[in-house]
């Protein structure tokens, strides 16, 4: 169970890379962009089909960024350009890309697990840094030596990228451009009566957007050793629902607070379908379900969160105003003030 537990959070900090390209186009530039489910497999075939030819995996890794921010660009292109809307442009983006992906990698999968990869190359420079055999001893001082990972080379190191990646993209939407892009998903109009060229701020938001898709997809092809054609199919709902958990959890009153939230969303997604698939009746091909229920269940209990809030509060209001009620007036007018009092209650 703790290798599984362990598992989870190793695939939860890379797929959350994933996650905040989703937040950035569905919640800052509010727009629904399909097109993730496509780049995240084109940044995953671009990285292998790179690495299998002899590229750095560095260098691999960084042109399924670039790869994945022209597609993003591409989406807006369409949007802004060709007046599409914003739904259909992803849409045909992401139809497009499967095509695209098949011609870039060739077949319907690569294997990488013969080939060096940045987790590799990752996995040797932190064996010679002996952090491993530190926690080890640290972890056997106190009895616990069965419950630890047999190396922490991936999920430290990716936590720590992570996190340097959420406060440069905290500090970017912090920046003149970045207000514009958050205020052209906020009130578009407002923004162009400021002279911003909101067609701009919206294919960079959404190649923003891809390119963290795609980095994403290029780190979970290495750290699982294939690129498959079909590997994305329902990536949206994955980031959707890390988003969603993460702001139900977590919390969003700032940009800071909703990107935060977002990578601890990603991370209790794939703890809880970690844990869902150890019930008996449950197998592997029930992802997708567990997926949909999850992201179900994210949307409805902070509605009734709120709703039972609400009532609350109409409670509350209304115990006052029986107790104004039947309270005596000080200054004599005790029944002109009861019926007032009286009216108004019926008028809520």
């Amino acid at each position: 169970m703790f290798a599984s537990v362990f598992g989870s959070v190793e695939a939860g900090i890379i797929y959350s890379i994933m996650a905040l390209g989703v937040y950035l186009s569905f919640r800052i530039l509010n727009f629904p962009d399909m097109t993730v489910d496509g780049s995240f497999v084109t940044g995953a075939a671009v990285a292998s089909i790179l690495i299998t030819g002899g590229t750095s995996p560095i260098l691999a890794t960084f042109s399924a960024i670039f790869v994945g921010f022209f597609v993003g660009i591409i989406t807006g292109l369409l949007h802004t350009k060709g007046k599409i809307n914003p739904l259909l442009s992803g849409i045909l983006m992401m139809i497009a890309l499967y095509s695209i992906n098949l011609r870039i990698l060739g077949k319907p999968n690569v294997s990488l697990l013969s080939e060096d990869t940045i987790f590799t190359q990752l996995g040797t420079w932190w064996a010679s840094l002996g952090i491993d055999d530190w926690i080890a001893s640290l972890f056997t001082s106190i009895g616990l030596e069965d419950y630890i990972p047999h190396t922490w080379s991936i999920v430290l190191p990716m936590i720590l990228f992570v996190i340097v990646g959420k406060m440069v993209l905290d500090a970017f939407l912090k920046t003149e451009i970045g207000l514009a892009i958050r205020g052209t998903g906020d009130n578009e109009q407002m923004v162009r009566s400021f002279s911003v060229h909101t067609d701009m701020t919206k294919m960079l938001g959404l190649g923003i957007a891809n390119a963290l898709v795609a980095l994403s997809g290029a780190f979970v092809a290495q750290y699982i050793g294939s690129a498959d054609v079909g590997m994305g199919i329902g990536m949206i709902v994955i980031g959707l629902a890390s988003v969603i958990i993460g702001e139900a959890v977590f919390g969003s009153k700032s940009i800071a607070r909703a990107t935060l939230a977002v990578i601890g969303g990603a991370i209790l997604y794939r703890l809880v379908v970690a844990f869902a698939l150890k019930v008996e009746f449950l197998e592997a091909g029930d992802m997708k379900l567990i997926t949909a229920v999850i992201v179900i269940i994210a949307l409805l209990i902070p509605k009734w969160i709120d709703s039972t809030k609400k009532s609350r509060k109409r409670r509350n209001r209304m115990k006052d105003l029986n107790a104004k009620a039947v309270k005596p007036s000080i200054n004599g007018n005790g029944g002109e003030q009861l019926a007032a009092t009286k009216s108004g209650i019926k008028s809520v």
